[in-house]
């Protein structure tokens, strides 16, 4: 049987492959990273919100091919269903899934204002209207979840596909110095940052060479 295979880029800068590669993690499955360089036309279009569609990351299971990071999701879910990706109660598997859509097709403003690039640290950021816009929504989101469910997590005691989807925000507010000053959503970003996998990933980016200029600019 093929080795499963996820293929990710950038550690630094791909918030779509870490959100996979999270996934993956989540889900416990055993994988092999196959990675693309950033300096691929198609995946740098893609870090720098020029590409038409997203190419990674992408995983093959058992003659199976999935690269839609919400498709991936689904997938882990069918394949790992005790790992708990998705709550166990419908309606919140259903809100669930609702603000992990949210973050798969929205914040535009966000990502285009604040990119990621977890070796930077740019202190007292200034953040434009449209993104401060989507980073309000996205503490609203974090708030309103950790009030119903109880935290540590957005649906409670365990990570879910909700907070895979949300890690790299909290990479970019850390990056951006715009984490919230104390409060249920710093202790979030708290809790996320001290996740193993995701240290892990950070200790992984800082060992990255590459560089794109186009996203080592401060604005």
């Amino acid at each position: 049987m093929a080795a499963t295979t996820l293929t990710i880029s950038s550690k630094n800068y791909s918030s779509w492959s870490l959100r996979g590669w999270l996934l993956c993690r989540l889900a416990g499955l055993e994988f092999t990273e196959v990675l693309v360089s950033p300096d691929d036309p198609a995946i740098k279009a893609e870090m720098l919100l020029l590409a038409p569609s997203i190419l990674v990351p992408c995983l093959r299971h058992q003659g199976v091919t999935v690269w839609d990071t919400l498709a991936i999701a689904e997938y882990l879910h069918e394949i790992k269903p005790k790992a708990g990706l998705l709550p166990g109660e419908r309606a919140a598997r259903a809100h669930c899934r609702a603000i992990s859509g949210e973050m798969h097709s929205g914040f535009a403003s966000l990502r285009s204002a604040l990119p990621m690039n977890l070796k930077a640290h740019f202190p007292k950021y200034k953040v434009w209207s449209r993104a401060q816009t989507d980073i309000a929504r996205v503490l609203q989101i974090w708030t309103e979840c950790l009030a119903q469910y109880g935290g540590p997590y957005l649906f409670g005691a365990h990570p879910t596909v909700a907070d895979a989807m949300y890690a790299p925000v909290v990479t970019r507010l850390q990056t951006y110095d715009v984490l919230p000053a104390d409060g249920p959503c710093r202790d979030y970003c708290r809790t996320i940052l001290a996740l193993p996998d995701l240290q892990r990933w950070y200790a992984e980016a800082r060992r990255e060479p590459e560089a794109i200029d186009e996203l080592e600019v401060e604005f």
